[in-house]
């Protein structure tokens, strides 16, 4: 039997309000040793920010760190997968849209979210890596 998302996905995961600070944003990921959060307002999720989106989007684009707010850094959401799919559709989306996490969605809220890492360690690791930028090493 396949594996479901609900089996390997991180649970409750960390929302933040598009009005926060990238510096406040940057301190809770720190703090919760976690490399991405979901932008919502409510139960409605407008985006995905990761570490490196702090950093590409946030601090090199310049100006005050303290004042640019992170939904304006965001990722939009462009696909989900619900807590109930298959690790191998997960698979699938993420190679298909050559994304590394997932937001788990649940009645419409978030619930979770998958990443690359969670389907590496339940399936072979190159194939949960195939065709989404990640690189091998040959060592």
């Amino acid at each position: 039997m396949a594996m479901k998302v609900r089996d390997i996905m991180t649970g409750s995961p960390t929302s933040v309000s598009p009005e926060l600070d990238i510096v406040t944003v940057a301190r809770a990921m720190r703090d919760e040793e976690i490399g991405a959060v979901l932008v919502a307002e409510g139960d409605d999720l407008k985006g995905v920010v990761t570490d490196r989106d702090l950093v590409v989007r946030g601090l090199a684009a310049g100006g005050d760190p303290a004042q640019v707010k992170i939904g304006g850094i965001a990722s939009k959401v462009t696909a989900t997968v619900r807590p109930d799919d298959s690790t191998d559709k997960a698979a699938q989306i993420m190679r298909e849209r050559s994304v590394r996490r997932l937001p788990v969605l649940e009645d419409g809220r978030p619930v979770g979210i998958v990443s690359i890492r969670d389907l590496a360690s339940e399936k072979d690791v190159v194939s949960a890596l195939a065709d989404t930028g990640a690189a091998r090493s040959d060592t």
